[in-house]
């Protein structure tokens, strides 16, 4: 299944997008869960059979929210390719390097990604985004991938010069539209394996990252594995599992993104989140 968080003529609601046809679930199911990260922690119980009398709205006319706009957490991989560790000359490490994004950073498919007025340093980073389906603590790597609910698009932009403050990445990673996350998650059943399947990000059609999944340093199990050992993963959590390389500041001249641009993540079978820039005002 394809899930997704979207407005209708003012009101939000979720449900299964096929094809070309957004179908209302959450209207159906509204006295059972109040939103997509409810249904999730119920394993989506109902909603194959709810689709049937679901209203159906063509795609084009929703507009898109973050996939789960209300996660308990959002955690961060960072340097998990060897291309993106290697631009950025940091060393080897045994662990995955973890920060947090605030839920009230994302914004949704469509949506504008908003350069702030403080920087112009605003970068991209196409990331596969997990979306955990049951609490649990010190998950094993071997029972990881049955916590997986489903997978989605994300672009963890950055605001690289309030990233590079201090050592801490938590400032530039959190300001407000600059993490967009859709336009759906989908089922680990539907997407299958994910070793061979391809990430780009585009920016005005250009290709400025290329890499597989299987290219990962970290993988998904792992990741998983890591983060609950230091805290108690939720239903609905994401975890971004991290960018290859070839961002935009580590090229020379850096290339940032600026009003008027448009910036892509594609991930083969999964979708393709694209979002304008625009500039705060």
């Amino acid at each position: 299944m394809r899930l997704s968080t979207v407005n209708i003529a003012g009101k939000t609601t979720w449900g299964v997008v096929q094809g070309e046809e957004f179908l209302d679930v959450g209207t159906v199911l509204k006295d059972r869960y109040a939103d997509l990260k409810a249904a999730v922690t119920a394993n989506f119980e109902g909603v194959a059979e709810a689709v049937a009398s679901a209203a159906a709205t063509p795609i084009s006319d929703v507009t898109w929210l973050p996939v789960i706009g209300n996660p308990d957490k959002i955690l961060c991989v960072g340097l998990n390719y060897e291309t993106h560790r290697k631009e950025t000359g940091r060393s080897e490490v045994e662990n995955p390097t973890i920060f947090a994004r605030y839920s009230n950073s994302q914004t949704g498919h469509l949506q504008p990604i908003i350069r702030p007025k403080v920087s112009t340093d605003l970068d991209y980073e196409g990331e596969l985004a997990v979306i955990i389906g049951k609490p649990g603590r010190y998950i094993s790597k071997e029972d990881a991938m049955s916590y997986v609910a489903g997978y989605a698009c994300y672009n963890d932009g950055s605001v690289r010069d309030y990233q590079r403050h201090t050592h801490q990445f938590t400032p530039g990673k959190n300001f407000p539209d600059t993490g967009a996350f859709g336009p759906w998650m989908m089922t680990p059943d539907e997407l299958g394996p994910l070793d061979d399947l391809r990430l780009q990000t585009r920016l005005n059609g250009e290709v400025v990252q290329d890499a597989t999944f299987g290219q990962m340093i970290f993988d998904i199990a792992r990741q998983i594995e890591y983060c609950s050992s230091f805290t108690r993963l939720e239903a609905g959590d994401v975890i971004v599992s991290g960018t290859p390389g070839g961002v935009g500041a580590k090229r020379n001249p850096p290339l940032w993104m600026k009003p008027g641009d448009v910036v892509e993540v594609e991930i083969d079978k999964l979708g393709i989140l694209r979002n304008p820039i625009t500039q705060e005002v």
